[in-house]
């Protein structure tokens, strides 16, 4: 969506269109799932965030500023209601890497010249897709919300402080740590990802 449809369907939204609230949810129930599903890694608690993310929406889009940035605004609630959910949810099932979206976990596999799979190395990428999957769930929710935040949903520095209501400095902080954190569980000595504006 671009940001003239955007305040438009926001628009729409606080004057209680319920055509206006359908249009919302296909156009951002991808994204809203994705970052759930990033955060809970499992289906049916993703879900359940998503639909907490809607609702949510639903009922405080009056409190939305017209001057503030909507993907910013959505990222906050469905980061909010992962740490909540999981919270609440002690123990949780994981699923398989193969399942996970986002381009961290995107399942395009390496290719020989004749197109085909390269057997070999599909199996070093799931592994690798396995191993940063499990040490994402050995750091801190807030390391693991900026991580995937920066790394899989392209935000800078700034939309990321916007989004989760931190300063730069935090973000930064947040960021060098949930590296260095990941570096460690790979067991990889130099920065494979750097922390970038």
């Amino acid at each position: 969506m671009d940001p003239i449809n955007e305040k438009e369907i926001v628009e729409r939204l606080a004057r209680g269109e319920t055509a206006a609230f359908r249009e919302f949810v296909d156009s951002y129930k991808k994204k809203i799932y994705g970052l759930a599903f990033e955060m809970t890694r499992n289906h049916a608690d993703a879900e359940d965030v998503s639909q907490a993310v809607f609702i949510k929406v639903f009922k405080s889009i009056g409190t939305f500023k017209k001057d503030a940035n909507l993907k910013s605004w959505l990222y906050r609630i469905v980061v909010n209601a992962s740490i909540d959910h999981l919270r609440k949810r002690p123990f949780y099932p994981v699923e398989k890497t193969s399942d996970m979206p986002g381009r961290l976990f995107d399942d395009s596999l390496p290719r020989l010249a004749d197109g085909s799979a390269d057997p070999g190395r599909e199996t070093e990428s799931r592994e690798l897709k396995k191993k940063i999957h499990d040490a994402l769930d050995r750091i801190s929710e807030r390391e693991k919300a900026v991580f995937l935040l920066r790394h899989d949903h392209d935000l800078n520095l700034k939309e990321i402080a916007d989004v989760l209501g931190l300063t730069l400095g935090a973000v930064k902080s947040y960021l060098f740590r949930s590296i260095k954190k990941l570096q460690k569980e790979l067991g990889v000595v130099a920065a494979p990802l750097e922390p970038g504006g």
